[in-house]
């Protein structure tokens, strides 16, 4: 019934869960983070650059998924910084089409794995 999705080209799982799960024609991604897939290093330059690490992360785990960013209908946005939002928003958006874009939730959170400053989660439909 579910089928375990997974790619190299996004980071690899560090516990008991999968990048992503595909029950029917729904996709449910765990959250990625800011790493970089081919060194396994954090991407944490400045908070565009990591939320496009992993805004890209996520577009490999859709792609595995033979989905893109038009089939997202929800997403989770977890920061530590509730102030760096607008520049969060301003990457995310741009991987968006502003007429089609899913519904989210942005939350601000006491800490993120790896002391990261942005996690995303996404829910996609073919």
């Amino acid at each position: 019934m579910k089928k375990i999705i997974f790619t190299e080209k996004a980071p690899a799982p560090i516990g008991p869960y999968n990048q992503a799960v595909l029950v029917g024609n729904t996709l449910y991604t765990s959250g990625q983070i800011a790493i970089n897939p081919e060194n396994g290093a954090l991407v944490l330059d400045n908070i565009e650059i990591e939320t496009k690490q992993v805004m890209e992360n996520m577009k490999a785990v859709l792609e595995a998924a033979d989905m893109t960013f038009e089939n997202v209908f929800k997403t989770t946005i977890f920061i530590s910084d509730m102030n760096d939002f607008a520049k969060i928003n301003g990457v995310y958006g741009s991987y968006f089409d502003e007429k089609t874009a899913p519904a989210r939730e942005t939350v601000q959170v006491a800490c993120l794995p790896k002391n990261v400053n942005v996690e995303i989660s996404m829910i996609a439909v073919k």
